[in-house]
């Protein structure tokens, strides 16, 4: 079975995303959404072996979500079909105001994931196990999954991987931080973006900030910082590594990109600085295109980006 090697294993919730087309017209076109599902597709499509946790619902967009994870090759058979439930929905508008979000999620079949549903065999074979923010904050029952799949990955020695992405749509403040401190306490390589963590720790010098969350455990914190690239550090080392220029037209899902990429190349035995410098590229290259999931690059155009910046 695939998903028993996996490196690289994700839990959360992906979604069906409608997108409104035309400001003037209610015409939406469908693509897919969902945190760490783009991160599983950026890791895949950088040459790991990646498994999704997760559950669907026994619809036609639960079958177009697995349709894509199989396309892209990241292992589905952790990802459980939920007859009782749906596939959550997202809508994109756009007005004078910019994008709007609208969310139908509450009772959706990843909502009702539960620690019994957890592939615990395949969680003990990987070497990273990743989660966010959204994981942990869709539902208490999701939520006290994260926490046990957390534990079980620690006691088998696999490294735990969590990106802060703070929706306080989706939770109060006060219990996003308690949450998150518990998670953060234990997490290996911490992924948080800069408004995220600010929110969260109140904190707004970077350096206080990694202060912070090593104290907290992390091994290497990969603190985001959009064009300007990434602040990495270890208990050993603190870098700032620059992103790369292009010209982006569409950042959706680019810290997601980012993620997947530096993990697998954590994964592949890369230190963490190397490893930023590739995912910054990565991300740079997944604001080419429009969406979160079609512009994620491929590792051969990553690689020939920083062979153009070399030179």
């Amino acid at each position: 079975m695939a998903g028993a090697s996996a490196q690289v294993l994700a839990y959360g919730e992906a979604m069906i995303e409608f997108n409104q087309a035309s400001k003037d017209r209610p015409e939406y076109l469908q693509g897919f959404g969902g945190d760490t599902s783009n991160f599983a597709i950026a890791a895949a499509r950088q040459g790991a072996r990646t498994g999704f946790v997760s559950a669907v619902g026994d619809d036609h967009f639960g079958r177009l979500l697995i349709d894509l994870w199989t396309r892209e090759g990241v292992d589905t058979s952790t990802v459980r079909v939920d007859a009782a439930a749906p596939t959550g929905v997202y809508f994109v508008s756009h007005g004078p105001n910019g994008h709007a979000f609208e969310y139908l999620r509450k009772g959706s079949a990843a909502s009702r994931y539960a620690p019994g549903d957890l592939p615990l065999d395949v969680i003990a074979a990987a070497r990273v196990l990743h989660l966010s923010g959204i994981s942990v904050a869709i539902s208490d029952s999701a939520c006290d999954a994260a926490l046990c799949a957390i534990e079980h990955a620690r006691a088998n020695g696999v490294r735990v991987s969590f990106d802060t992405n703070l929706r306080l749509k989706l939770w109060p403040l006060a219990r996003a931080r308690a949450v998150m401190n518990e998670v953060l306490r234990m997490t290996d390589v911490c992924l948080p973006s800069w408004d995220d963590v600010a929110v969260l720790t109140g904190l707004d010098d970077r350096d206080a900030i990694v202060d912070l969350l090593l104290a907290r455990g992390a091994r290497v914190v990969a603190l985001k910082l959009g064009k300007d690239g990434a602040y990495v550090a270890t208990p050993e080392e603190r870098r700032l590594v620059p992103g790369c220029a292009v010209a982006a037209v569409d950042a959706t899902g680019a810290g997601d990109c980012f993620g997947g990429a530096f993990v697998a190349r954590l994964a592949a035995g890369d230190d963490p600085f190397v490893a930023a410098c590739y995912a910054n590229a990565a991300a740079a290259l997944s604001t080419l295109g429009y969406g979160a999931v079609a512009p994620i690059p491929r590792r051969e155009d990553v690689e020939r980006l920083l062979a153009s910046q070399s030179r």
